[in-house]
């Protein structure tokens, strides 16, 4: 990991525009008067100088003493000598635009590796190639070839985009808003100055409140998360990633198809403390939220909620509750103080209906806020002359979090977001934008919540002994395994022929399971490899023809457990993030409901059994219509375990599927380990 001191990108003294062109059809034209409003020295490169313009980047650095940033605007091909020629003059950064690099693939390769090469060679920090650039408005620094970035206004939102374009789109969402940039990024390529780098920059960047962060592909996985988990300690990370449809490469187990690529990073940011948003309307709605005033931490933050109209509370309010947002009960004090100033046909618990904004909606607001079940306000109305929203609210708030909703004419809307900026207040137009900004208000607390709760080890030894390693594994061994972390499996036999299963049956006794003993399989079910509800010896006959049919040259004979809710739960190496962990629900429907949830590894039990919460079938979990309650601490610990497995490299992947809660347990039905290839010290 390389410094992230990144100022003489983002504040450089003086630009040198290496490219620059008189012809405004070319991108060193664009990108030059895109830098001409930047107050410091900007010096024009071109090979063929004409006015105003320097034949070499030496040159340009002679005339002015003073260059940190060079905005490369030149073809693939040139780039690494441009690079070298400007560290060899004291310039300490540089944006490469151009595209034609490794994504071009062929001789674009080459002109990468150069790149690369000359980044290593002279440390100078490129932001790019492949990039439309990045911009600081509050210095007026635009390096952008984008038209109209000079509109942008300084804001407290921060936009690090893997697109250029994303960049922008975002940018331009936040000025129609009536809110400005800090600083926007777009990393493109990132062969140097990548998405991690510029988070660290921010953590100490006055200006940013909060940050935007788009994800298309993930290089470093576990660098993108120390970064994001770093920044939202003082900062919030909204997180908008890419890939919902995209599926990528799965492992052979059921745990490898539901942690595609998408689901590992927007769980794996999550618990980095990053909120996670579905798309830019709600990235936008969300940063205005948090730019403001983050929530105290909470693990079930309240929002009271008050609308001057009855219809579109209707509306936020549903969107809360169906999200699972907390609108609690307001006190009693607080009732009585709001049946004093509010007609008596209006709701007045929470949501509070006005009825209509009015002269008393100031104090209305103040009995809220003052509420001790109340951690986030949020306010919603419709313009009304009688009333400036902003001007209503009190400026006694403590660290309670105020986020103002209007709708109306636009003039209208115009005059309440400036008051509201006078007042230094975040606001947003119309009912689902005001129920998304107090949604990641909620969420940010939680976030910061579980960041504060202390975890423990997983309390079971994980055995390291090198006879783990490079192994078969079949469906036994992988229960021996269990039987030694103190996972519960069922009685069961390995046996080498018909008698041998006949002789199992009796002395296990009741209904058996009979499968075949085939570390290459598996999925037996998808075979015929399981038969279920053996209770006799022609029963038992019958099993072991169908399992001879499927291959079965070993049988493992095994009690029938009791009935129950089937979990899935395994532990994996992920390409970008290392090691996680999963959970969801088992059997073979596993992959068709993908109902999962999944962290990063090494974790805590508690951190683990948390995970049942992001399940949308938890209630079954929890006992639903009188079957078995999970025991939440024992399938914190065995996740844990599972994760700590493939930490530590004992195994490659684990995975237990089913693992069954019942009346009196959780019991390993079926699991499948895949061996390290290289030996474990013990």
């Amino acid at each position: 990991m390389r410094s992230p001191d990144l100022a003489a990108l983002f504040e450089p003294r003086g630009i040198v525009v290496v490219g620059a062109s008189t012809k405004p059809n070319k991108l060193g034209h664009a990108m030059a008067a895109s830098l001409s409003s930047f107050p410091g020295e900007v010096r024009l490169v071109n090979s063929q100088p004409g006015p105003g313009m320097f034949g070499t980047i030496a040159d340009a650095a002679d005339a002015s003493g003073a260059l940190d940033l060079a905005v490369m605007c030149v073809p693939a091909a040139i780039t690494a000598e441009a690079l070298r020629e400007s560290a060899g003059a004291g310039i300490r950064a540089a944006l490469v635009c151009a595209g034609g690099f490794a994504e071009a693939g062929g001789i674009g390769i080459d002109y990468a590796r150069a790149v690369d090469a000359a980044v290593s060679d002279t440390g100078i920090r490129v932001l790019g190639p492949n990039t439309s650039g990045f911009f600081v408005p509050s210095t007026s620094l635009f390096a952008s070839f984008v038209p109209g970035v000079r509109e942008f206004g300084a804001g407290s939102v921060a936009v690090v985009a893997a697109s250029g374009g994303v960049n922008h789109v975002l940018s331009f969402l936040l000025q129609e808003h009536g809110d400005g940039v800090s600083v926007g990024v777009g990393v493109g390529a990132g062969q140097d100055v990548c998405a991690p780098d510029v988070l660290r920059y921010l953590v100490s960047h006055e200006a940013t409140r909060a940050v935007i962060l788009h994800i298309e592909t993930v290089p470093d996985g576990r660098d993108l998360l120390a970064a994001v988990l770093e920044l939202s300690a003082v900062k919030p990370v909204i997180a908008l990633i890419i890939g919902r449809a995209d599926v990528s490469e799965f492992a052979n187990s059921h745990t490898g198809a539901l942690t595609t690529s998408w689901r590992v990073a927007r769980a794996a940011l999550r618990q980095a403390g990053a909120v996670l948003v579905d798309d830019e309307e709600q990235a936008i709605a969300a940063a205005i939220a948090l730019s403001a005033r983050r929530a105290r931490p909470s693990a079930r933050p309240g929002i009271g909620f008050i609308t001057g109209q009855a219809g579109p509370g209707l509306i936020i309010a549903d969107r809360l509750i169906d999200t699972g947002e907390e609108l609690p009960p307001l006190a009693a004090a607080t009732r009585q103080s709001l049946s004093a100033l509010l007609p008596p046909l209006t709701f007045q618990g929470n949501p509070v209906d006005t009825g209509r904004p009015s002269e008393d909606f100031g104090r209305v607001i103040s009995a809220v806020a003052a509420d001790p079940g109340v951690d986030i306000l949020g306010i919603y109305a419709i313009t009304e002359p009688v009333i400036d929203l902003a001007a209503t609210v009190p400026d006694s708030r403590g660290d309670l979090p105020v986020l103002l909703g209007v709708d109306g004419p636009a003039a209208a809307v115009d005059r309440a977001r400036k008051s509201a900026r006078d007042h230094q207040l975040p606001i947003l137009r119309g009912p689902t934008r005001l129920a998304q900004g107090l949604i990641a208000l909620a969420e940010d607390a939680r976030l910061q919540h579980m960041r504060g709760v202390p975890d423990e080890d997983p309390g079971t030894a994980v055995p390291r002994h090198a006879d783990l390693a490079g192994a078969v594994w079949d469906e036994i061994r992988a229960k021996e395994l269990l039987d030694v972390l103190r996972i519960a499996t069922p009685p069961r036999r390995r046996c080498t022929d018909r008698v041998a299963a006949h002789n199992a049956r009796r002395d296990i006794g009741g209904r058996v399971a009979v499968k075949l003993v085939d570390a290459t399989v598996l999925h037996k079910t998808d075979i015929g490899g399981v038969v279920l509800g053996v209770e006799s010896e022609a029963a038992m006959d019958t099993a072991l023809d169908a399992l001879e049919a499927a291959g079965a040259r070993e049988y493992l004979v095994e009690a029938m457990a009791d009935a129950g809710v089937d979990l899935i739960v395994g532990a994996r190496i992920d390409d970008a993030f290392g090691p996680v962990v999963a959970l969801g629900l088992g059997g073979t429907t596993a992959e068709a409901l993908a109902d999962v949830a999944i962290r990063t590894a090494p974790l805590g039990p508690l951190a683990a059994s948390a995970m049942i919460n992001d399940l949308a079938a938890s209630d079954l979990l929890r006992g639903f219509r009188g079957a078995p309650a999970v025991d939440e601490g024992d399938l914190g610990r065995i996740l844990a375990t599972l994760g700590q497995l493939v930490a530590l490299g004992v195994v490659a992947e684990i995975e237990i599927n089913p693992l069954r809660i019942t009346s009196t347990g959780l019991i390993a039905l079926d699991a499948v380990v895949l061996p390290t290839h290289e030996e474990v010290k013990a």
